[in-house]
């Protein structure tokens, strides 16, 4: 089994700042205020949380597999 990873890269779709954050295990999140350009980021239709709409790596629920909030 491979080993759960905790951090992602979130990349802002409008102005492409980037910022490594640690990933919550025990809820989702479905706002990200981009550092950048001070937007709120939500997931995309489809997806469970921000991480997995605009992260580099999907959250943690995802990664192992289960259902995300």
């Amino acid at each position: 089994m491979t080993e759960t990873k905790l951090k992602s890269t979130i990349n802002c779709p409008n102005c492409g700042h980037r910022k490594e954050e640690e990933m919550p295990t025990d809820s989702c999140q479905f706002f990200y205020e981009c550092q950048g350009c001070g937007d709120m980021l939500r997931p995309k239709e489809g997806d469970c949380c921000v991480y997995c709409s605009y992260g580099t790596v999907a959250c943690p629920p995802i990664q192992q597999n289960k259902p995300c909030c």
